[in-house]
Order: structure tokens, then sequence, then C-alpha cells
């Protein structure tokens, strides 16, 4: 197919896209450690979701491993930004690695949450994906207590001990309509459940999912930047469909397909919170050879979130990001 055949002209950026502070800061930590220490630095788990990170940490040394017994000892391991459960945490400490923690500061939020209602005896629902390593994470911080909901129907099936003691907690990465629409029915069901001080979905998820509402309407079709892996990614593109926008993911620029833009004269474009700009570029550029001519950027809030580093990782105390990208 050619680009006259495409008959696409303009190409539309949601703002804010990409990187969020807590997926730069993650990748900072297994640079700085590479740095610092020397290849190899072990990871656990994939540091964010995202192929093009992974395999450009995988190039300067970084080794991605599930099972702390592939380690060896007295090795340097960096937990993911997802977070890790305290079963994890403790065998790590155990085996005697120099750790560095990468959880986004915002998943240990809700790990702290967890920890200091669990003291004052409250039982927790989970709003989340089952098996998703944040999930996992967070529901490891008990080893009893916190029962997962994925869905509106699920709800009714949740026993607890008393109703009057129950919390609920969700994945950062969700869906805000989903996860509002799930935890109408926990309070429906619930009546004295107790919701988080903020809710907990992040504030990089709900920024690129509102600059998916504004931008859809106004396109032809919609390109998410993200792996397959990477849960706000994913909901990137159901929310634009739900908008009825035919939208579409992407790990590469590679993977985009001349007909999904047959006809279409404006693609809305946007990124996951850990794709980097570089493969939004490298999408640019391939569209452009589809045949787009123009590029503009709708307006969107502007980022500018900054988490701490941990100590012992080098003179600068903190890891910034402007405008979701690095």
């Amino acid at each position: 197919m050619t680009a006259m055949d495409v008959n696409m002209k303009d190409i539309v950026l949601a703002e804010p896209r990409g990187f969020c502070a807590g997926v730069d800061r993650a990748i900072e930590i297994v640079e700085r450690a590479l740095k610092k220490f020397g290849a190899p630095i072990y990871v656990r788990h994939e540091i964010v979701h995202n192929t093009y990170v992974v395999n450009d940490l995988k190039a300067k040394g970084a080794i991605f491993i599930e099972d702390l017994a592939e380690v060896p000892p007295g090795a340097t391991l960096v937990f993911s930004a997802h977070g890790v459960s305290q079963a994890v945490r403790k065998e790590a400490q155990e085996r005697g690695f120099q750790i560095f923690d990468a959880t986004c500061p915002l998943v240990t939020k809700v790990h702290v949450e967890v920890a200091k209602l669990h003291r004052e005896g409250y039982e927790f629902i989970m709003i989340g994906h089952k098996g998703h390593p944040e999930v996992e994470g967070t529901m490891g911080q008990l080893s009893d207590g916190i029962y997962l909901v994925e869905e509106v129907s699920d709800v009714p099936h949740v026993r607890v001990k008393d109703p009057s003691r129950l919390a609920v907690v969700t994945q950062t990465t969700l869906s805000v309509d989903d996860a509002a629409e799930i935890l109408r029915a926990v309070k429906k069901h619930f009546p004295e459940v107790r919701e988080p001080k903020k809710q907990d979905i992040c504030y990089a998820t709900q920024n690129r999912q509102d600059a998916v509402k504004v931008m859809a309407p106004q396109v032809d079709v919609v390109v998410v930047v993200g792996s397959p892996t990477s849960s706000n990614s994913n909901r990137l593109r159901e929310l634009a469909e739900r908008l009825g926008t035919p939208a579409y993911m992407v790990d590469a620029a590679e993977d985009v397909q001349a007909e999904w833009l047959d006809g279409r004269s404006k693609v809305g474009l946007t990124a996951g919170a850990s794709a980097p700009d570089v493969l939004v570029q490298a999408v640019i550029s391939r569209l452009r050879e589809l045949g787009a001519t123009t590029v503009r950027t709708l307006p969107g809030v502007e980022e500018h979130v900054r988490f701490p580093l941990p100590m012992g990782l080098g003179d600068k105390s903190m890891a910034e990001v402007t405008s979701g990208r690095s």
C-alpha cells in the first residue's frame, strides 16, 4: 500500500505521554548501579514493562530474573518498579544481596497503607488484574486477609470477617473509569469500606487517560506506543476504542500497519508511561513514510514530578521527569 492510498495528513500527539517519574527513576537506578558497581546487575522482573528499555539495559549489563536462586551470593539486586512481596524482600535479605529498591513510590505508598491498616485489624479488597507483578507485590504484603477483585461480578463473592474493618486499595495502572465502577460496587456491597485518602491510581495513569479522552474524538485512529505487558498502555488502547475510535498498540515503529490508516486523515499518537520518547519519534517517522505531513501536539497537563533515588547511588538526589517524557 502506498502513502497515496493511505491519504493521511495529520499526526496529533497526546499530552502528556510516555515516561513518568516512577519509570524514569527505576531506569536510572539500574543505570547508576551498573556505573557504580559494574556489570552484571541483577533485576527481579522487568524493571518496567517495555521491550526496548529492557533490551537496552540488558545490553549495558543488566540481567533480568524471576527466581532469586538465579542470583549469585553477594551480587547487586534491583527490585522492579512494580514492587515485590514481603516474602521476596525477606529472601533477598537472607541471601545477602546488595539491594536497591526501584519500586515506584506511588506503589510503595499503597504497601505502607496496607501495612498500617493491617496493624489496625483491617482486611482488604484489592482492585486489580490477577498475575500482574504489582498486584502480586501488594497482595504479598500480607499472608492473608486481602482479596482480589478484577471486575464488578467478583464483588459479591468476597467474604470478610468484619465488614466494618475493611479497606480497599487499587492497582496504580488501571483504567480510571473501570476502577471507579468496581469501587462503586464494592461500596454498595460493603457500605462501611474504607477508601484511600487519595486514589491509588497514579497521576501519570490518570493524566495519560485524560489526554486520550481529549484526543480520541478528534482523530480517525489512535496508535499507542507500549509493550503488550504494559497495563497502563493497554488501558489507553481500550479507552480510545471505548470512545469509538479504532486503536492499536505497537511495541516498535515497524509494527505500524499501513492498512490501519487507509482512508483516515488524522492519526492520534500516545505512549504508555513505560515507553521512551525514542519509540514515539520512530513511530512518527514511520507515519511520515506512510503519508503524514504535519505533527501537532494537543495542549495538556504539564508534569513536574520527581522522586528521590535510593541512598548510595551517586550525588544526584532526585530523578525528574517533565511533561511525562525523559
